[in-house]
């Protein structure tokens, strides 16, 4: 475990959804310098100029979508939001949409500023839907995976309550576990992948996340962030959007998607069937098949 390559365990997502693997694909990790100071940490796929833009969702890392992204086999840049994977921790501990969605353009700007699309999930949704509201020049079109500013504590608490549980774990084991324990429609080994990306040893033998668990709501004594206020933020968006839900389990309801619709009766709204929150984890090879739908769009 603590010999871990990130780079060396694409054959393991190819023999899984029968992808052709002749060699490794080209991948290579970049450190973006923010003006505060702190990096934002991304992994660029392929050697031509980025096409696409892909953000995780929260508690997660750019390698969630390393399956889709062999898939499509397009160059593109996915990003580690503020917070999670290699990018750094905020000392205040802000992971809002707004604040993040300034840093994730300065990356941007610097890795892919002519991408097509950009495609979010969960956290990393209204993180990009902020980024084509606040800095449309970089945002040609947008996808959003299972999320709207109507998702709330309640509706997001299976995910909640796993993201708070234990910090540390006895072993890399008991980790998988747990995590098993609340997907239990994902392989064993998409799992372990997941958490080698995710996670990490710490001198005594036990395993810890990547990802910042300090929130500022959490500092404040809040119960859970809203983002309803953020609805005013997609109203400000003027590209052809895409909403993808999970079919089997969404964090978005049917008032969502009205609401949704109300506001942007253009968006193409498609239910994804046999997925549940984290579409690309669930449905790696159909994502990609929906993100090539929107690039054409």
């Amino acid at each position: 475990m603590h010999d871990y390559d990130e780079f060396g365990l694409f054959h393991e997502n190819a023999a899984e959804y029968d992808l052709p693997f002749a060699a490794p694909p080209s991948v290579r990790r970049e450190r973006i310098e923010l003006p505060s100071g702190l990096g934002i940490s991304a992994l660029v796929w392929g050697k031509g100029d980025p096409e696409l833009v892909l953000v995780h969702g929260g508690a997660q890392n750019a390698h969630t979508w390393d399956t889709v992204a062999m898939a499509l086999g397009r160059p593109l840049v996915a990003i580690d939001l503020p917070g999670h994977g290699h990018s750094d921790h905020r000392p205040a501990h802000d992971y809002t949409p707004t604040s993040m969605a300034a840093d994730l353009a300065i990356a941007i700007e610097r890795l892919a500023p002519a991408a097509e699309a950009v495609v979010g999930m969960s956290l990393g949704g209204m993180t990009s839907i902020c980024l084509a509201a606040d800095h449309p020049h970089l945002v040609r079109r947008l996808g959003v995976v299972d999320v709207t500013p109507g998702t709330d504590h309640a509706k997001a608490e299976p995910i909640i309550t796993f993201v708070d549980g234990p910090e540390v774990f006895e072993s890399f084991q008991a980790m998988l576990d747990r995590t098993i324990e609340f997907n239990p429609g994902r392989s064993e080994s998409s799992l372990r992948r997941g958490i080698l990306h995710n996670a990490k040893p710490l001198p005594d033998g036990s395993w810890t996340w990547r990802y910042d668990r300090m929130r500022d709501w959490k500092v404040g004594g809040d119960a859970a962030p809203s983002f309803e206020d953020l609805w005013g933020k997609v109203d400000l968006v003027q590209v052809p959007i895409t909403l993808w839900q999970g079919g089997n389990w969404s964090v978005i309801d049917d008032e969502d998607v009205a609401e949704w619709m109300r506001r942007r009766p253009d968006t193409v709204h498609v239910v994804v069937d046999g997925a549940g929150h984290s579409i690309q984890g669930d449905k790696p090879l159909e994502m990609a098949a929906l993100i090539e739908a929107l690039m054409t769009r």
